[in-house]
């Protein structure tokens, strides 16, 4: 055996390694940051999806200790209860 010592990461390939790389480059490769936008109808916080749905909770007002999740559908907008608008994006997958 050589003296070379591996380490976990070099034996990664595929999905896992891309997604590694993502976090590596500080960047958040499942979109969990939280997002704040206008919030508006005619300008609503854009969630960015590789899918055609996706579950996202609004933590309504600040002081709030609950998360009130709902489904995104691509290309219908949806008010939360609260007021705020959301709308999902197309992104390319990892």
């Amino acid at each position: 055996m050589s003296g070379k010592k591996l380490i976990p990461t070099d034996l990664i390939t595929g999905l896992e390694k891309r997604v590694l790389e993502e976090y590596k480059s500080d960047k958040d490769p499942y979109g969990l940051s939280i997002k704040r936008g206008p919030g508006t109808r005619d300008q609503p916080t854009l969630i960015p999806s590789a899918f055609s749905a996706r579950m996202i909770g609004c933590i309504c007002p600040d002081e709030c200790s609950n998360i009130n999740f709902m489904w995104l559908h691509k290309g219908e907008p949806k008010r939360c209860g609260c007021g705020h608008w959301f709308k999902l994006v197309e992104k390319a997958p990892i």
